[in-house]
């Protein structure tokens, strides 16, 4: 049986979540580490860390995160705080608030691209993306 939601410890000692290829989530994520999806996921995603989706990976929903790294599909509004690299696979259809834009040859983004102001803060023009609560422990 594969395993579809894993941790795995990274090279670098650090922990991160993967989100295993074919494995399909309707619903939002927090993450406190790194995440890598190469699955489907229909929701909203907040990762502390750095965010990579994988070249089969999807999202359909937005992202908060520090850092990302785009090589599959993706459709919605992206914040990011430090650095959103689009590599050459990545199609990107949405919203992009950022510090940092890396777009490789051969990478598709139709959307609007805001630099340098805190990509974390909106104004009445920037539409808000819903506060996700973290689950009760």
């Amino acid at each position: 049986m594969a395993r579809q939601n894993e941790e795995i410890v990274s090279s670098s000692g650090g922990i991160h979540n993967v989100l295993a290829t074919g494995t399909v989530v309707k619903g939002s994520i927090i993450t406190e580490s790194d995440f890598r999806l190469d699955g489907r996921i229909e929701g909203d995603i907040h990762c502390k860390g750095k965010i990579v989706v994988g070249p089969k990976g999807s999202i359909v929903g937005n992202i908060i995160s520090d850092n990302a790294e785009i090589l599959g599909e993706m459709d919605g509004t992206m914040r990011i705080r430090e650095k959103l690299v689009f590599k050459s696979s990545a199609v990107v259809k949405g919203d992009i608030y950022i510090q940092t834009l890396e777009i490789e040859p051969g990478s598709r983004f139709n959307g609007t691209c805001t630099m340098g102001k805190d990509p974390m803060e909106t104004s009445e023009k920037t539409p808000k993306i819903p506060a996700v609560e973290p689950p009760v422990k």
